[in-house]
């Protein structure tokens, strides 16, 4: 699982997800890649699904980066427990996502099979995103 090895704060203010990303809001390193269109968090978990589909997807003929790193921290208190006694225990770490924001990118293989790639994966997203490429 991702998560970071030492943060500053052990736990952090749940923040806001306005705006629009400005740095990361390009292909940079690869052809193709999956961009947000809306704000959201992803969890480390599901950030390592992704991960795993799209390298059996790949299988040695391309390559993957990966944009975004789960570096907040998510508290939950327990379960029927009462009010008050400080905030609860890290529960998930989770990656801010602000719309424009791109997640993975693909490249060394064919366009068709890059958008059915993302296209597998982009359901498993809690916003919506969508498929673009390097200028």
């Amino acid at each position: 699982m991702l998560l970071p090895k030492r943060v500053k704060y052990r736990k952090a203010h749940r923040g806001n997800r306005k705006g629009v990303a400005v740095a990361g809001s390009t292909v940079s390193f690869g052809d193709y890649g999956i961009k947000a269109v809306e704000p959201g968090w992803l969890k480390n978990n599901l950030i390592e699904t992704v991960r795993v589909i799209l390298t059996r997807r790949l299988r040695r003929n391309g390559k993957l980066w990966i944009r975004i790193f789960p570096d907040k921290p998510v508290t939950k208190h327990p379960v029927e427990s009462r009010m008050g006694k400080g905030k609860g225990d890290i529960d998930k770490w989770v990656a801010v996502i602000r719309r424009g924001r791109v997640l993975f990118e693909i490249g060394g293989v064919p366009e068709s099979y890059a958008r059915e790639s993302f296209k597998l994966i982009a359901y498993k997203f809690p916003f919506k995103t969508v498929f673009v490429k390097r200028h």
